[in-house]
């Protein structure tokens, strides 16, 4: 067995019995944010488009979520489906808008839409305006199964994340994903072989926004409501600072990323102001001495030293034939 599987295998060991030994509500908005950041890494990591709106998909489907689990008799993974499905056909509407700009310029008209998605969501009546939307229920699992018990509902969590991380992972390592990291390095060039680089950007950025969408409607039934928080703009510079802290364009960079911060909010929590000057200091010292973030890094300094492994190794033989 490989070493990448072994570990997952071990990983997700560790995930079964987790609930056992940590709080669950955290364990699953770390899953949560996991899936969120792993949407972000593909649109930046992947594609080189930074998001400054990225809330909005998550938001938006918390509350189309919340709002299918009320007012109908949907069940549970189909509500959620339905969410990710809402922030695609965003994602699919913004991106055809504004992929054609690149930089700071896309950065900042993205931001610019997801105020106004976050204005639509404060003045609409279904969301609850600045009270939210309270007393989301958690319908039966296909219908069957009750899953309004946080210890079984963890497990409901864990297999959606899976499956997103395996979905994520399989993006990443296809055909498409290669043609992905292609345009984001040098556009021109795969232009040149006949390839659209707008298709392939916008794709990225309706996958990011639908796996987004997912993550928010993940949420919204974890804690049972839905804020104008999940749409506001510090979820959008939360999700980049877990980015940049995990690792750009690193398949495990997200999910450290996402654990570190959910964890340092929830530990400092009862500090107040004191967690977002914590996050604060973490971007500085990432951006100034983790330029790849703490996996990036991790993975230049194991290339590094198997190259000096590998150097050593002929360098070696080249000594003893002309001792010889």
């Amino acid at each position: 067995m490989r070493l990448p599987l072994l570990a997952a295998v071990v990983a997700v060991a560790l995930l079964l019995v987790a609930p056992f030994y940590f709080y669950s509500v955290t364990l699953m908005t770390i899953m949560c944010f996991v899936v969120f950041a792993c949407s972000f890494n593909l649109l930046l990591g992947y594609s080189g488009l930074l998001c400054f709106g990225h809330a909005m998909f998550f938001g938006g489907a918390a509350y189309i979520t919340g709002h299918l689990l009320k007012t109908t008799p949907m069940s549970l993974e189909l509500a959620i489906l339905c969410g990710g499905i809402f922030s695609g056909l965003l994602g699919l509407l913004i991106g055809v808008l504004s992929i054609r700009r690149q930089g700071i310029q896309f950065a900042m008209i993205t931001l610019a839409f997801s105020q106004f998605v976050y204005f639509i969501f404060l003045q609409s009546s279904f969301t609850g305006g600045e009270d939210g939307m309270q007393a989301i229920p958690r319908n039966a699992l296909f219908g069957l199964f009750d899953v309004s018990d946080n210890a079984v509902f963890y497990y409901v969590v864990l297999a959606v994340t899976l499956v997103c991380v395996f979905v994520y992972y399989r993006i990443v390592h296809s055909p498409y994903g290669e043609v992905l990291k292609a345009v984001r390095d040098n556009q021109p060039r795969v232009e040149s072989l006949g390839f659209n680089p707008e298709r392939v950007k916008l794709l990225a950025f309706v996958l990011s926004a639908t796996m987004a969408g997912i993550a928010g409607g993940m949420k919204a039934t974890v804690y049972q409501f839905a804020t104008l928080t999940d749409a506001s703009w510090p979820i959008s510079a939360e999700v980049i600072l877990m980015t940049l802290l995990g690792g750009l364009g690193t398949l495990t960079g997200p999910i450290f990323g996402a654990g570190i911060i959910i964890m340092l909010n929830d530990y400092l929590a009862g500090f107040g102001e004191w967690a977002l000057i914590s996050q604060g200091v973490i971007l500085l010292v990432v951006i100034v001495f983790f330029r790849r973030g703490f996996v990036g890094e991790f993975d230049a300094l194991t290339r590094y030293l198997r190259g000096r492994k590998a150097e050593a190794a002929v360098t070696k033989p080249e000594n003893s034939v002309q001792a010889l």
